[in-house]
């Protein structure tokens, strides 16, 4: 029997919504617009009010991503972003604050990189898990084995599109939270989150007592990361970070950081 360590992540959501407070997950790019800017920002939502950070691997094929972040992940590629340097970040940020970093990665260049290096490498960096957007539970069996090996969470995705198995199994086999995806199509912020991620979020309380579930894509207002938290276990904003630090930097971004935050206190 392999004794397992407890899931940092999920002790992040649990421990704020026990505490009557919502939680707050945040998205930004490593490598944008330089890695070690990327270090910086990264740094500062930790500081200013995130509960657990999403850095982002740039992608020449980001499919799920929208306009802000496929711009921003670009500009990495362009100034000469490199895939081990995910893990020179996550050290550099887990040096620095104890907030749990998961990697928000394409499949692709996990399997380039080697599943087992590459998981190694984040759990040596200090790293909590990955997020896998386009990595079905039933094709991961890689992924699962070498998260087991070196107790990384892995989120699995539930849409408004999937079956009840389908859920099921994401449940089963996620570890810190299941990303529930508030509306079908690609991120970016929106008026309104999609009704269907309140729907989505039951699904999953039903298919398990015991999975924490947080809503991602279209958040973007501290009104919208409030009402989120009142169903869910978290709310993920991701394009609303990235436009703010691309429209006024760090302060700007500290700035978009706190003020959603502060809809949790």
């Amino acid at each position: 029997m392999v004794l397992r360590m407890a899931s940092k992540t999920s002790a992040a959501l649990s421990s704020r919504k026990q505490s009557g407070n919502g939680s707050l997950i945040g998205y930004f790019p490593a490598g944008y617009p330089t890695l070690d800017e990327s270090i910086a920002a990264a740094i500062a939502m930790c500081k200013s009010g995130i509960d657990v950070l999403e850095l982002g691997v740039p992608y020449s094929d980001p499919v799920m991503d929208g306009l802000v972040i496929q711009a921003a992940t670009m500009q990495a590629l362009e100034n000469g972003f490199k895939l081990k340097q995910t893990f020179e970040a996550v050290s550099a940020i887990t040096a620095a604050v104890d907030t749990p970093v998961l990697v928000m990665t394409y499949w692709n260049p996990v399997l380039s990189y080697g599943v087992d290096k590459f998981a190694r490498e984040l759990a040596q960096a200090g790293g909590a898990g990955l997020i896998t957007p386009d990595l079905i539970p039933d094709e991961a069996q890689s992924w699962l084995e070498a998260s087991d090996k070196y107790d990384l969470d892995r989120v699995f995705l539930a849409a408004p599109t999937s079956s009840p198995e389908r859920i099921q199994r994401a449940c089963n086999l996620s570890r810190g939270f299941v990303y529930a995806v508030s509306t079908m199509g690609i991120t970016g912020a929106r008026n309104e989150v999609d009704q269907l991620a309140k729907t989505v979020v039951a699904n999953i309380r039903e298919a398990s007592t015991e999975a924490l579930a947080a809503v991602g894509i279209g958040i973007s207002t501290a009104e919208q990361v409030a009402d989120v938290n009142r169903y869910a276990d978290g709310a993920i904003v991701g394009s609303a970070f990235v436009r703010a630090y691309q429209d006024g930097g760090l302060e700007a971004l500290i700035a978009k950081v706190s003020e959603l935050a502060s809809s949790l206190k």
